[in-house]
């Protein structure tokens, strides 16, 4: 009797491996991001980094919110990337999703309005640490 493979969350365990070593090697505005989004630090919000959903590999997710967090590097400029994010972003919303797309720059550079963006697109507002 053969078997078929398991499946997680719709993704085959060719994607959930190759989100695992995504998780082992992250880009810098990956890792700072995470640094601001693990342990419930945002707000108090719940994150998965590399998150396998189908055929698909989320930055950051929040289960709770269905919120897709995507850090795009200089590539997703190209038209060719853009034409795909732009169709993955159609697919995913139609599923339910909601999803912010957030660049390398603005994680890196201006990480504060990083997070509001993330915070305004769930109507959050957060106080500043410190009661400010």
């Amino acid at each position: 009797m053969e078997r078929k493979p398991k499946y997680w969350r719709g993704a085959s365990p060719e994607i959930h491996d190759w989100a695992r070593e995504n998780r082992n090697v992250p880009t810098e505005a990956e890792a700072a991001l995470w640094e601001v989004l693990r342990g419930r630090r945002l707000g108090g919000l719940r994150f998965r980094r590399q998150h396998s959903y189908e055929t698909y590999i989320f930055d950051f997710y929040c289960a709770e919110h269905r919120l897709i967090i995507e850090v795009d590097g200089s590539y997703h400029d190209e038209e060719f990337q853009r034409e795909k994010d732009t169709e993955r972003d159609a697919y995913l919303q139609a599923c339910g999703f909601r999803i912010v797309r957030l660049t390398n720059h603005e994680v890196l550079h201006r990480l504060p309005a990083a997070l509001n963006k993330i915070l305004t697109s769930l109507n959050l507002v957060v106080p500043p640490p410190g009661g400010g």
